[in-house]
């Protein structure tokens, strides 16, 4: 049976527990940081209900570990990940995912490769 605790929405400490963010002097954990991410990056959507509480669901959350990532790992700039985040339909944050060449494709361009090595050989023999 599946955990239903990861699907429910989490409120912003959870988020700011889940990505590890920096606690304050106080103990207090740096939730500001995920807002201004949020208003930095449309593709944040948190619900927001009673009293400006916000709720992030799974993919806010996929979406802020990525930002957290880029920026504080990568080092990359705000506008760099805006890039990334605007040209990138899917926000899996395992990038081989993305990038996998479907095997079909993978056999015709051995195909190619193997015919070109085949005639070179053969050139280089004539």
């Amino acid at each position: 049976m599946m955990d239903k605790s990861n699907y429910a929405y989490k409120t912003i400490g959870e988020v700011a527990k889940i990505l590890k963010l920096k606690v304050n002097k106080k103990g207090v954990l740096a939730t500001h940081t995920i807002r201004f991410w949020e208003k930095q990056f449309k593709q944040i959507k948190p619900i927001i209900l009673n009293s400006n509480r916000r709720y992030y669901d799974e993919r806010s959350i996929k979406i802020l570990k990525k930002v957290k990532f880029l920026l504080k790992d990568r080092g990359m700039t705000i506008n760099g990940v805006k890039q990334i985040l605007n040209n990138n339909a899917s926000f899996e944050l395992d990038e081989i995912k993305n990038n996998s060449i479907k095997t079909g494709n993978l056999r015709n361009k051995i195909n190619k490769i193997s015919k070109i090595i085949n005639k070179l050989k053969n050139y280089n023999n004539g």
